[in-house]
């Protein structure tokens, strides 16, 4: 019996190698080879491939004509956010999530919405119909129009597709399903790769919209070949803690929106709600305020959020600890160091802890300001004043650079009762702002001068 021939394919790049090296040939990425089964080159799927390509002709850019894509809302506002409005016809959208976050509860509310205006199917590979139709009941949704189908083999969910004719078409998971053109197990590189392939494909020449539910690695990413996030138009992230009952629903790619967009639900016993104040989960119920504590107010895509920043200095021992929880922790590094060099605060022999309350994850540098200020407020040991906001980028010469659509973030903070600000000068708003105080700053001196003055 001859023995099976199997060659190493990179995760990231789909490259192949005859035997496992340390770095892919192709890409040149360290540690992605992995070893599947070798797929036999058959004239088949050469035909099926011709077949599948339809040839367009030549044209030039400024004759072709340019419309606005139509999008039909989910019935769910937060998703919509996300998605930059709603589903777009013939749009492949990937979201990948932790198990049991909430992926397949908030699909099936999406398309129990979707089902009283159009066609939907709802294809199962992990779950039987019976679970599906009990999670439907425990929701409270009717499902009287969703079309459920329990197949794992890619030719006959084509089939169904080409049969229901649906508009919109859930695919969970992706990792479960297969082609029998391919020898290699469900899940394998080669099979997730060449199965999405195949539904964007239908999705784009039938006008159906499809989500491909995507599982992750326990890094985090998403599992399969990185070609899986390139073919799709939106790749969306489900982000939230086991303890907590939030939810975050982020962009990182959207051919048809913005990027770095955001939507917040929270866990209920009828499914995910969209959470239409945001700021309420991230800042703390202090009845005074505290030391080491200050409001940020950053930007999410195109919606500001006020988060509340907390800081913990106590005296270390020979090795002070620096520990950050929601931001970036080298960032933190370099900001102790500009805190010591231009404003004469010493924090060497101090451990530092700093945190962004309810698990919010900040990575814009505009944080810079509120994480110096509340770290200041720690050591002193007094609380900064009630209704107290900051936000702005923090340089290693110590100036303070201004953050993007500063004067919609103070207009939030506005609205939201907030009535001191301390801000990089550049974002000084031209006109005064109600009930809002503002201190414009240019160094971090001057910003540490007006907190002494504060507090």
């Amino acid at each position: 019996m001859s023995r099976t021939k199997t060659v190493f394919t990179c995760n990231e790049c789909g490259g192949t190698s005859p035997r496992w090296m340390g770095q892919c040939p192709a890409c040149k990425a360290w540690n992605t080879l992995e070893e599947t089964v070798a797929e036999p080159a058959a004239g088949s799927a050469k035909n099926r491939y011709q077949a599948l390509a339809k040839s367009q002709p030549v044209a030039t850019l400024s004759e072709i004509t340019a419309t606005d894509v139509s999008r039909t809302p989910t019935g769910l506002d937060e998703l919509d956010r996300v998605l930059g409005g709603g589903i777009v016809e013939g749009g492949v959208v990937l979201i990948g999530g932790d198990p049991g976050i909430g992926k397949s509860t908030l699909l099936l509310q999406a398309i129990d919405s979707l089902a009283s205006r159009m066609n939907v199917l709802y294809v199962t590979g992990e779950e039987s119909p019976a679970q599906v139709a009990m999670r439907s009941r425990r929701l409270g949704l009717s499902g009287a129009k969703v079309r459920v189908l329990a197949e794992i083999n890619l030719e006959k969910i084509l089939a169904t597709i080409e049969a229901e004719q649906p508009a919109f078409c859930v695919i969970d998971s992706i990792q479960t399903v297969y082609s029998e053109q391919l020898s290699s197990a469900p899940g394998s590189v080669a099979q997730v790769r060449e199965c999405a392939a195949q539904l964007t494909r239908t999705a784009k020449s039938g006008g159906c919209a499809m989500v491909l539910v995507g599982h992750v690695t326990k890094e985090g990413a998403l599992a399969g070949p990185r070609v899986l996030e390139h073919i799709v138009d939106t790749v969306l992230y489900f982000e939230g803690e086991t303890h907590s009952s939030f939810r975050l629903v982020r962009a990182i790619k959207n051919r048809f929106g913005a990027v770095n967009e955001i939507g917040v639900f929270a866990m209920t016993e009828k499914g995910l709600k969209g959470v239409s104040n945001p700021s309420a989960i991230f800042l703390s119920t202090h009845a005074e305020p505290v030391p080491g504590s200050c409001v940020l107010v950053t930007l999410e895509g195109t919606r500001p959020l006020l988060v509340e920043i907390q800081a913990l200095v106590d005296s270390g021992g020979p090795s002070p600890r620096r520990l950050s929880v929601g931001l970036d922790r080298d960032r933190l590094a370099m900001l102790l160091a500009v805190l010591h060099r231009h404003a004469g605060v010493a924090c060497m022999d101090q451990d530092v802890f700093v945190n962004a309350v309810g698990g919010v994850r900040i990575t814009e540098p505009a944080a810079d300001l509120a994480v110096l200020l509340a770290i200041q407020s720690s050591l002193r040991g007094k609380a900064l004043p009630r209704g107290f906001i900051a936000f702005g980028e923090v340089g290693l010469a110590g100036e303070v650079r201004p953050a993007p659509r500063g004067q919609e973030r103070l207009k939030e903070a506005a609205k939201l009762g907030f009535s001191v600000a301390v801000v990089p000068k550049a974002n000084a708003p031209k006109k005064p702002i109600e009930g809002l105080t503002i201190h414009a700053v240019e160094r971090i001196e001057q910003a540490i001068d007006a907190l002494r003055a504060l507090i």
